[in-house]
């Protein structure tokens, strides 16, 4: 008799649901062997099923071959997810379990060796697969049960250990399905613990950074150590539009995958804030390795990637990253398969004018020389510096700023001018697929939308002439004058914003050139 059920695996950051399929046949010895192309963490799931029904008091065949098959057979299975339901095809004949029954389920755990089951990641694209695929419930451990409860309309069932698996399936012991959370995990984790009334001084930095966020635009910040520009990248999400319900779960499942998520985190709420060290390697940044997992970038979907001592990382390193900021999505080609993670952040950088720090500041004098400093700026290449659009100076505090008691404005009253500019783009952009922001524009959006007038016209023409930009730091100033206009709740673009999107433009001619 062959005894049926289904499970998943992950597939980048999206799930595959598997048929699991247990049959056994007469011989003197014992023989259990796992086909379907199983790597090492799926093949030593023989020893943990028998450990586990061992402890749990079922019976564990002593004679014959036991065949477990993972369907399809062409797709690579990894991990230890599928330990529960080979252990429930094993028994489901001589336990009574419904084939019915076990075929409206999709089910999930690694089983300790007494029995327990133990949580695995991505059990939220799980749920979702199992969902679009019909299954009625969803058996995983009671562990990540919650982490599961924000999707509808499939019932979550958590179970603590193999036998209370089987009891439930048998109809001898009632569980409840997990209630849905959602609204409840935004009541209680939607909040920041940091704020931009914290910041003392920087205006002209805080108005760049409500432009960037206003229009989705990417930013790079310049200046000494200890001027605050890791504070003020850190406080940017507490400016950015709330998550809706989608891109929470769409964040939570890139998170979900990676093995990010704990049971006092099973959701998350506010946008993510992403700041890997210098050192990171390519496959960190984008994603990689055998079955390819979310990298950095992907990690900062709907959220903020922050590269602090941008030069400090390698070249390689950041030119792998010009891709994903104009697509949006990272793709990962495999032997097995091809993997696509979404990657729509906002990059926010920062870094000092010298490898010393203090070129050009007025109290403290800087120790490098032409050549050293020239080759320090020129870690940064052109294309990557063009694809950020717009350059802020973060100079010193003074000591009478730092000591003043008056208070800074907070990141709800510029939210308030965000979102405002925000809904103005999302109501311009309604018709058009994939765009949400005037950083996405494309060039006919641009012409569409960035009609200048006469002054603006002018001060660009100038700007172009005498600076040097590239054509794509001419589109990126019409963006960003798009995005200064809305701020000021303008329908027509002006001279005035033309003129200030060229000065977060003047690092390309003051630096680089």
């Amino acid at each position: 008799m062959i005894a049926r059920t289904y499970s998943a695996t992950l597939l980048g950051v999206n799930a595959v649901e598997m048929e699991i399929e247990a049959s056994e046949s007469p011989g003197l010895q014992f023989r259990m062997s796992i086909v379907g192309l199983p790597d090492a963490a799926v093949k030593e799931s023989r020893d943990r099923v028998l450990a586990a029904l061992r402890s749990s008091g079922f019976y564990t065949p002593t004679q014959g071959t036991l065949t477990i098959n993972l369907a399809p057979a062409d797709l690579r299975k990894e991990g230890p997810g599928f330990d529960l339901p080979i252990a429930l095809a094993i028994v489901a004949p001589r336990e009574g379990l419904e084939p019915e029954k076990l075929l409206e389920c999709c089910v999930i755990g690694e089983l300790a060796l007494n029995g327990e089951l133990r949580p695995v990641r991505g059990i939220l694209a799980i749920a979702l697969e199992a969902r679009a695929k019909g299954r009625k419930r969803l058996i995983v451990p009671k562990r990540v049960a919650v982490e599961a409860s924000v999707v509808q309309g499939i019932d979550i069932i958590g179970v603590n250990d193999l036998r209370e698996a089987v009891e439930f399936l048998r109809g001898d012991k009632a569980i409840a399905p997990e209630p849905c959370r959602a609204a409840e995990f935004f009541a209680a984790h939607a909040t920041y613990g940091i704020d931009f009334s914290e910041v003392k001084g920087q205006q002209d930095a805080k108005r760049a950074i409500e432009v960037a966020v206003g229009g989705g635009h990417n930013l790079l910040m310049v200046g000494p150590p200890g001027t605050g520009k890791s504070m003020l990248a850190k406080r940017i999400p507490t400016i950015m539009p709330g998550m809706n319900e989608e891109e929470a779960i769409e964040t939570t499942k890139i998170h979900s995958a990676g093995g990010l998520l704990g049971e006092n985190c099973a959701f998350i709420a506010t946008r993510p804030f992403r700041a890997p060290h210098h050192t990171i390697s390519d496959a960190g940044l984008l994603g990689g390795g055998s079955n390819p997992g979310p990298g950095e970038v992907s990690l900062a979907h709907n959220g903020v990637l922050f590269l602090d001592e941008l030069p400090e990382f390698r070249r390689s390193t950041l030119e792998v990253m010009r891709q994903p900021l104009e697509d949006g999505k990272v793709t990962i080609a495999r032997a097995a398969a091809t993997v696509t993670f979404p990657a729509q952040f906002m990059l926010v950088a920062a870094m000092n004018p010298c490898p010393c720090g203090y070129y050009g500041d007025l109290k403290r004098e800087c120790r490098c020389g032409p050549v050293v400093i020239q080759k320090y700026r020129q870690r940064i290449s052109g294309p990557l510096l063009d694809r950020i659009d717009l350059h802020v100076e973060v100079p010193a505090v003074e000591y009478k700023t730092l000591s003043s008691t008056e208070q800074s404005e907070s990141s709800e009253s510029i939210r308030v001018r965000v979102e405002r500019a925000r809904n103005a783009q999302r109501e311009r952009f309604e018709k058009e697929r994939g765009v949400h922001t005037n950083s996405a524009m494309t060039p006919r959006l641009i012409r569409k939308h960035c009609e200048l007038d006469t002054d603006g016209a002018g001060f660009l023409e100038h700007a172009m002439t005498n600076m040097n930009f590239s054509a794509r730091a001419h589109d990126r100033i019409l963006k960003v004058s798009r995005t200064l206009a809305d701020l000021d709740g303008n329908e027509r673009i002006q001279g005035n914003h033309v003129l200030e999107a060229i000065n977060y433009r003047t690092l390309d001619r003051a630096l680089w050139t």
